[in-house]
């Protein structure tokens, strides 16, 4: 199926601009299983999963986020494993090898719900900063999503600005404030409405934002996170690493961090 969800286009745009949407990433029937996957292991309580916030906690009103599903249910590890998301990673990246980094359940709560501030995704990760242009999230909507309901806008071709600080996403920052006077000042963002079952890819680097949820249900999404083979550990304490006992610029493989695709 994946060889024919990029042309030569989308590859291109990507490559150029740090993001793209590709529509029907998975059929309807993958969608109604995925999102029955999805409710059932966010009611996983003491498994291998993290649940980054509880419900009340200022993180939990910008997202409700649980952290390698695959761990704890084999309906998320059957989406997760499927070579279909990790081969278009391995094109639109041109990496040799992708490994998965983890997977993440992403829900915009209904209510008091925030918007998720501009931010970049890989100063959060505990990558040597050499990977950096090759890190790549696929993000699936599980519901359609609009400006109403959380959907993400991107900066264009923001990846080419290099690695910026980690923005507190549950307080009052944006990742522009540290971009004024730069061209990037002046790129307009691009909102990506779309159908359940579309997704987006988007580079670790990429400027990224998602608005509120105003609506009376949860918006469901569930990520992907995908690396370059060779990825190596920078001793960034982050919850997935810290049970590991990795060393400094140790490779991030086994199982943990399966190889999913190679060239």
């Amino acid at each position: 199926m994946e060889e024919n969800l990029l042309t030569k286009e989308k590859i291109e745009f990507y490559r150029e601009n740090g993001f793209v949407q590709v529509d029907d990433v998975i059929t309807q029937e993958e969608l109604i299983e995925l999102r029955t996957h999805l409710e059932e292991v966010m009611k996983t309580s003491n498994g291998l999963s993290i649940q980054t916030d509880t419900k009340g906690g200022a993180y939990y009103r910008v997202l409700n986020q649980r952290v390698n599903t695959w761990r704890d249910h084999g309906g998320m590890a059957k989406f997760v494993f499927n070579p279909r998301f990790s081969n278009l990673a391995l094109q639109l990246t041109g990496s040799n090898g992708i490994r998965l980094f983890h997977d993440q359940a992403l829900l915009k709560m209904p209510g008091d719900s925030k918007p998720t501030p501009w931010h970049q995704d890989f100063p959060y990760w505990p990558m040597n900063k050499d990977v950096a242009e090759k890190t790549i999230s696929i993000w699936i909507a599980l519901d359609d999503v609009d400006e109403n309901n959380g959907c993400m806008m991107f900066l264009p071709k923001s990846q080419k600005a290099g690695q910026l600080k980690p923005i507190n996403l549950a307080e009052p920052e944006s990742l522009l404030e540290y971009v004024k006077d730069t061209d990037l000042e002046n790129k307009k963002p691009v909102v990506v409405k779309m159908k359940a079952g579309s997704c987006t890819f988007h580079n670790g680097l990429t400027f990224h934002y998602a608005f509120a949820n105003n609506t009376n249900k949860p918006r469901r999404a569930f990520v992907m996170i995908f690396m370059p083979d060779g990825t190596t550990y920078n001793n960034k304490p982050h919850p997935i690493t810290s049970e590991l006992g990795l060393e400094k610029d140790s490779l991030l493989k086994g199982g943990m961090f399966p190889l999913l695709s190679q060239n």
